[in-house]
């Protein structure tokens, strides 16, 4: 059926087939024009050599006649080949132009896959690079975020005003002073033990003060004392921490002096290690005095009353009314495990002058 389509509604592929089958028709046109002209040269025959034929049987009865002598065979012309670079018949260009038309089309669409894969890739890439710098520069950005905070912080804390100190337990509020272990070979340790495992932190750094912590001796600070009943006569050092004790007789810096009208002044010294000044406290009865002296005047002291007790026992330090004072040692000898505890009055309202 033939296509009455109007020409502006064919496509160029269509447009192209048409021109094609025009073109070749004309060309057969012209091509039996040229034959029936006479104008077409049919290739030559190229003539071929008869062959000898074998020799014809001789049949008895049959003559057979001779073959002229003599007389050539009409030559025969074998078409001549046609040439293998030219085909036979012609050739028109429309026969291809679908092949080559799929061809291109293949190409094209090759490479079209080929460039939008390369642009995606490209696409991806670019993508990864600037997440990485979104990344970056929002790190960046917290670092100096948080660093300008911190010195603002720091700024802020520098203008708030320093608060009191926090009170801190004291060592004497948990342990009774002297309390130490004493090996075989001699070796001697301060016993921790005493201490309750929940406060060992917290009074760790009072056991070893170094004397050059301790404030100085003032003129009502007490100097020495004088116990000619156990024939103890010693120098007195502030402080009834390790250090102290190893030096002699320590004394609680609890602020209390031997002048004063009120208080209890607490001394305490080791009963057999460094000099085992108050090895023989225990031996101390009611009634029997002693003196504690200062730098300008000195103070007798009346025993009230002796006590053994355990290392945790630390309310026999507080004061007990009036002017009193506490002696404290390990006990019983190179056991340690409790202590012994002597309480004394003092006589009068001042003492005597030196």
């Amino acid at each position: 059926m033939r296509d009455k389509r109007p020409v502006d509604e064919l496509s160029i592929e269509e447009l192209e087939k048409i021109l094609a089958i025009r073109k070749r028709e004309e060309r057969e046109k012209r091509l039996d024009r040229m034959k029936r002209a006479g104008r077409v040269v049919l290739p030559e025959a190229t003539p071929t050599t008869a062959v000898p034929s074998a020799p014809i049987p001789q049949i008895p009865g049959v003559t057979i006649p001779a073959a002229p002598v003599n007389t050539p065979a009409a030559p025969t012309y074998a078409p001549e080949p046609a040439r293998a670079s030219y085909p036979a018949t012609p050739q028109f260009e429309d026969e291809n132009h679908a092949a080559r038309s799929a061809e291109r089309s293949r190409f094209w669409k090759n490479f079209v896959n080929q460039s939008t894969l390369l642009v995606e890739g490209l696409a991806v890439v670019g993508l990864l690079f600037l997440g990485y710098q979104l990344i970056s520069a929002q790190t960046k950005l917290q670092e100096e975020t948080a660093s300008a905070q911190a010195m603002a912080d720091q700024q802020r804390l520098a203008s708030l005003p320093t608060l009191a100190p926090t009170p801190q337990i004291q060592l004497s509020a948990v342990v009774l002073p002297g309390g130490h272990i004493l090996r075989d070979n001699g070796e001697v340790l301060f016993n921790i033990d005493e201490i309750p495992v929940s406060l060992r932190g917290m009074v760790a750094d009072q056991i070893y003060v170094p004397i050059s912590a301790r404030p100085p001796a003032t003129s009502e600070t007490a100097a020495q004392i004088n116990i000619p009943q156990i024939n103890v006569r010693h120098t007195i050092v502030p402080g009834i921490d390790w250090e102290a004790m190893k030096l002699g007789v320590g004394m609680l810096m609890n602020g209390v002096n031997p002048g004063d009208s009120s208080g209890n002044l607490v001394l305490s010294g080791h009963n057999d290690i460094y000099g085992e000044v108050f090895r023989d406290l225990d031996k101390l009865v009611v009634g029997d005095q002693f003196t504690v002296r200062t730098q300008t005047q000195e103070f007798t002291y009346t025993v009230t009353g002796s006590k053994v007790v355990d290392p945790t026992e630390v309310s026999v330090m507080d004061a007990r009314g009036g002017a009193t004072i506490t002696l404290i040692s390990c006990y019983p000898y190179k056991v340690n495990n409790k202590r012994i505890v002597i309480f004394a009055q003092r006589v009068g309202s001042g003492g005597g002058a030196t």
